[in-house]
């Protein structure tokens, strides 16, 4: 399966924050959102960076206080991995798994196109799986006329 074909399922919708923002303000909108990752965008609206739930954590271990006037692209990852539409999962899945990343952005002609979590990649191969594994038991319990 194809990057592109989960994005259809799942949709496109990426949530982001500005660079400016605070880690307070983004650590608020992983809350609302209920996600693990958010991209970074500067004024432009060019990806720049971006923020785990770790990234936070450590800010938060390494200096309590300052949290709330502390700006993300202080703590966010500005060396993002990506992938393109035309990627198998498979890819994804060892690009995660290689890089210790639960998040991939993916880019199609140097815009957004959506993201990626390991739990969609998970979720979609478990899928895959289970419908091949239903089509070989009926294949050999004889269900299908030879």
């Amino acid at each position: 399966m194809k990057v592109k074909d989960l994005l259809a399922e799942k949709g496109k919708f990426v949530i982001t924050v500005k660079e400016s923002s605070t880690i307070h303000e983004a650590m608020e909108t992983f809350a609302k959102h209920r996600v693990g990752s958010l991209l970074i965008l500067n004024e432009s609206e060019k990806i720049v960076g971006i923020l785990a739930a770790r990234d936070v954590l450590m800010a938060v271990l390494n200096d309590c206080e300052a949290i709330r006037k502390r700006k993300v692209d202080e703590i966010m990852t500005k060396q993002i991995i990506v992938g393109t539409p035309e990627d198998d999962l498979d890819y994804i899945q060892a690009l995660m798994t290689e890089n210790r990343i639960r998040h991939v952005p993916i880019i199609e002609n140097k815009a957004l196109a959506g993201i990626l979590s390991i739990g969609d990649v998970v979720k979609s191969q478990l899928k895959q799986y289970h419908v091949e594994n239903h089509y070989l038991k009926e294949y050999i319990e004889g269900k299908y006329p030879a």
